[in-house]
């Protein structure tokens, strides 16, 4: 059985759908699964062994011009790609106009969401196949039941999750070989999109102490020249202060695919709400991840070695703080000494 799968983004969404093609590809025997993904994450789903064709796509870039010429051929080329290909079905696990949209432009049955289920209910109508899925679940276990009803397979209550990358080909980047050799490793990913949403550099301050006590070394990544300068400065400050360096910065931002790759081999990952947590909680890396203003209960990032901690804030979704009393109750729960307490804890659990 031959299928297209639409799911665009975001990032997190693009890694919440491997479960549901592990269920997939083990319900099915032969089964083949080609991708249409924004670009941005297009070197995401080749990771996983049942995908054969990956389709980047750029809707978010021809929304803007769509008038222009060149983008009309631009898209036009595009589809005329996805038609050389034949499939049983199409799936859009994204439940939105634009996803659905997509899977309009072939001639092929297209299942999605039901009205009731779909993010944007106007997106059923485009379905030949509607399905309901309750939204109050996550939504890694709303992608697996949606697979398992297009596809006609069983899911069972409580099927352990997997996600099922095949990465036994990867290899260390060399950034972490230079400068860390074969010594063990932690991973901070201090930075993230809202302010509100990042760990003070106390706290970071107080887990690179710890983790230089425990002889292990802290890469800290960076996405921005404002995260760079956060790591240069946590880095140099905490250096002086214990006299030996442990810490890595790199000197230029490494690619998804770099980052996964320096992720997978770490002892653990310490991680704000930000994409690469759900990169990690894919690799089965042991990893604590503080919602300091957003609620992972739908969204979060989720798998066997990920603990989730959160503040009475974390519903709440705050982009600006109200004030210095609200801002010191979005610490509560989350302060250092919770954070390396789960963490060690799922270190010990993992060398077990």
């Amino acid at each position: 059985m031959k299928v297209l799968l639409i799911k665009t983004s975001s990032m997190g969404d693009v890694f919440h759908t491997f479960p549901a093609l592990s269920d997939a590809q083990q319900a099915i025997p032969g089964l083949q699964v080609d991708w249409v993904v924004e670009k941005g994450f297009a070197d995401i789903p080749s990771w996983h062994p049942v995908v054969d064709k990956v389709f980047p796509i750029e809707i978010r870039r021809w929304r803007k011009s769509i008038l222009k010429k060149e983008i009309r051929k631009e898209i036009k080329a595009f589809f005329d790609g996805l038609k050389q290909n034949e499939y049983d079905l199409i799936i859009d696990a994204q439940g939105l106009l634009k996803s659905a949209w997509v899977g309009s432009k072939l001639l092929v049955p297209m299942a999605g969401y039901d009205w009731a289920s779909a993010r944007e209910p106007l997106a059923s109508l485009f379905y030949k196949f509607k399905y309901p899925v309750a939204k109050d679940q996550h939504a890694i276990l709303r992608l697996r039941k949606l697979m398992a009803q297009a596809l006609n397979y069983h899911l069972a209550d409580k099927a352990p999750m997997t996600y099922g990358l095949d990465t036994q080909a990867w290899q260390k980047p060399t950034v972490l070989v230079e400068r860390f050799e074969n010594n063990p490793y932690w991973v901070f990913l201090h930075g993230t999109t809202w302010e509100t949403k990042l760990w003070p550099e106390e706290q970071w301050h107080q887990m690179l102490i710890k983790a230089n006590e425990q002889h292990v070394k802290v890469m800290l990544p960076w996405g921005n020249d404002k995260e760079k300068q956060r790591a240069l400065r946590m880095q140099e400050k905490v250096e002086s202060e214990v006299g030996e360096p442990f810490i890595g910065v790199p000197d230029q931002r490494l690619s998804l695919n770099d980052m996964a790759k320096a992720l997978k081999d770490a002892q653990a990952v310490v991680s704000v709400d930000t994409g690469l947590s759900h990169v990690s909680a894919a690799l089965e890396v042991p990893m604590v991840v503080i919602y300091r203003v957003t609620d992972p209960k739908l969204v979060g990032a989720d798998g066997s070695m990920v603990t989730r901690v959160q503040s009475p804030c974390a519903p709440g979704y705050i982009k600006k703080f109200e004030g210095a009393e609200q801002e010191a109750l979005s610490m509560q729960d989350i302060e250092f000494d919770t954070v390396l307490s789960e963490l060690m804890r799922l270190i010990e659990r993992c060398e077990q």
